[in-house]
């Protein structure tokens, strides 16, 4: 398969975050497009993660008087240009060369929050010193505690200033999309910030025993985790991964600032609800006592609309700007964030909101009856 070298300049066809998966596709091999595109199982919560935000509708307000409107807002005490944010994604290599460096260089040109993997193909200290835009890290708590905490210590030298623990994926989702392409790490791409990790103990099963319970989940995460993570840092706490009203309230008691609903970009369990449906519940439930945000399925300006009017304060984008990642670089990066920021000001304007605190469920038209 002859790939294409990343774009250089951005098509005229590409007017839209949606434009770019085609462009990614044939500068990725069949490994990493099965790795970047898939879903879990039937790939139905992802493919619903989009499909929820259509069913939505906005009510317009003409007349309004907007001028010198912005998007600015502030988040754990950190300012940032507009409520869009950079989810964690794993192994950027996979999309681009430069991976996580690309993508850290796209933030900085657009003011946007990155948060950075564990998983990163890139060392974390490296990628704190490619930008000045706000930088969190992503936390996925490994077997090894000790080692865990050195990567916490290790995050907060390098100036991030927030904590993101995943808490929806202690093993992997059944991604058949990938099982079906054999999908592996090619040479030279890894997880460098495990490095020096040590090896978990694996004892073969005895008869009867599971490899998920007894086995996988062996050291999974617990809340007694978020409760140690929450004293052993003074970082912002945020858990990605809050799909239910009782989980958010629990996060709350564990003393968690804020959390992300998700479901992981339908990546770990099939048939979970969409990520908007699951919002406004739990927006309701916690109220101002956690900084809610929302991520899974957003393409559009107004699907960030949608998401703060059904109670996010900002919300994660993931593979619409992985696509651009793939297919142009920083450049794409860039230019879909752009794009985004653009989209949601536009409908702001024409929904009469001049700033992200007029942005209120409001705005969102009565269901339309299905008799």
């Amino acid at each position: 398969m002859n790939l294409l070298p990343p774009l250089s300049a951005i098509p005229r066809d590409v007017a839209a975050a949606a434009d770019y998966p085609p462009h990614a596709r044939v500068r990725l091999d069949d490994n990493a497009w099965a790795y970047i595109s898939s879903g879990a199982a039937d790939e139905l919560t992802w493919q619903d993660n989009a499909a929820a935000f259509d069913r939505l509708r906005l009510q317009s307000r003409v007349l309004a008087d907007v001028r010198g409107g912005h998007t600015r807002l502030e988040l754990f005490g950190q300012t940032f240009a507009h409520p869009i944010l950079l989810a964690p994604v794993a192994y950027q290599k996979l999309a681009h060369p430069d991976g996580e460096l690309a993508t850290a260089q796209a933030a900085d040109a657009l003011d946007a929050g990155m948060v950075v993997s564990t998983l990163a193909s890139c060392r974390i200290e490296h990628i704190a010193r490619q930008t000045r835009a706000p930088l969190w890290f992503q936390l996925y708590p490994q077997p090894d505690r000790a080692f865990t905490m050195d990567l916490v210590r290790r995050a907060e030298a390098a100036g991030y200033q927030a904590l993101v623990v995943t808490v929806d994926a202690p093993i992997a989702g059944v991604r058949n999309r990938e099982q079906r392409a054999g999908f592996h790490l090619p040479a030279g791409i890894g997880a460098v910030n495990l490095q020096g990790m040590p090896a978990t103990p694996s004892a073969p099963l005895a008869p009867g025993e599971s490899a998920v319970f007894d086995r996988l989940m062996t050291h999974a995460p617990t809340w007694n985790d978020i409760e140690a993570l929450r004293s052993a840092t003074r970082l912002p706490l945020i858990l990605k991964g809050i799909l239910s009203v009782q989980d958010a309230r629990r996060a709350l008691e564990a003393g968690a600032d804020g959390i992300v609903v998700s479901n992981h970009g339908g990546r770990t369990l099939d048939t979970l609800a969409s990520a908007i449906d699951a919002l406004p519940p739990i927006a309701d439930a916690v109220g101002d006592r956690l900084v809610v945000l929302m991520d899974g399925g957003i393409r559009r300006g107004t699907d960030v609309l949608k998401a703060l009017a059904l109670g996010a304060r900002a919300v994660m984008i993931g593979r619409a700007w992985l696509y651009g990642l793939a297919a142009a670089g920083p450049l794409g990066v860039a230019h879909v964030i752009r794009l985004l920021r653009d989209e949601l000001e536009i409908a702001m304007a024409l929904t009469g909101c001049r700033t992200l605190a007029d942005i209120s469920r409001d705005l969102l038209a009565p269901a339309p009856r299905r008799d």
